[in-house]
């Protein structure tokens, strides 16, 4: 997010009186919003433009809001998202975060709330660790923080933002258990069933990240949390 500047949200909603409403709002809050009208017009203006937040409805004509998240996803693994839906299924707010979401919610919503949660995603500073902490040894692999970077003989893995939070945490507590509450309440901001099952995803993508070395694994202990090991004490 821009310092000094307001904070550009792009919000994508196919109900014209809603979006304007919400424009309106959220530009009185001090936000700079780009309202388009459906999937297809959303994707050509984040591609156009820069964005510190996405809010994006899930049924829309044309692409719906799951896809538009996919493929900004394939452009921008960091850029927090929020999914707007009428719906209330357990299995759409899955899917959402699954994707990468950073919440959801449903319609009709409060106004205020709204607000709180886009400050509240955008004032995540994610400051987990001294810079003397930044770097440490994992296996085989060379892990940077700061630099987002997994390097194992030579042969550099640049991973995002959140992965790599996720895995000072666990670097910094290695051998022991870490608690899925804490990693959720420092990486995500607080702790909620929906969030936890985005950590799962990352989790999961750590692993595959880490594969190469056989010797490090990072056991999920069932409803309680995690511990990474790499075969070191």
């Amino acid at each position: 997010m821009s310092t000094g500047k307001p904070p550009k949200i792009l919000l994508v909603e196919d109900d014209p009186s809603l979006g304007m409403l919400m424009k309106d709002f959220l530009g009185m809050e001090g936000f700079d919003v780009t309202l388009a009208k459906d999937g297809v017009e959303g994707l050509s203006s984040y591609t156009s433009g820069h964005f510190d937040l996405c809010i994006l409805d899930v049924m829309m004509p044309l692409m719906d809001g799951f896809t538009l998240a996919k493929k900004i996803r394939k452009k921008n693994e960091e850029i927090p998202i929020i999914f707007l839906t009428a719906k209330s299924l357990k299995e759409d707010k899955l899917n959402g975060f699954d994707l990468g979401g950073d919440d959801y919610i449903t319609k009709p919503f409060d106004e205020d709330e709204l607000v709180r949660r886009i400050n509240a995603i955008l004032k995540r500073s994610f400051k987990l660790i001294d810079e003397t902490d930044c770097k440490c040894k994992i296996g085989m692999f060379d892990f940077d923080h700061s630099n987002l970077e997994l390097l194992l003989n030579g042969e550099l893995t640049r991973i995002t933002k959140k992965e790599a939070d996720v895995l000072i945490l666990l670097c910094n507590s290695r051998n022991s258990l870490v608690k899925r509450e804490d990693i959720l309440v420092k990486v995500w901001g607080e702790n909620d069933y929906f969030m936890g099952r985005s950590l799962d995803v990352f989790i999961t993508k750590l692993r595959k990240h880490l594969k190469p070395d056989p010797a490090i694994k990072i056991e999920n202990v069932h409803g309680v949390g995690f511990i990474l090991t790499d075969g070191k004490k």
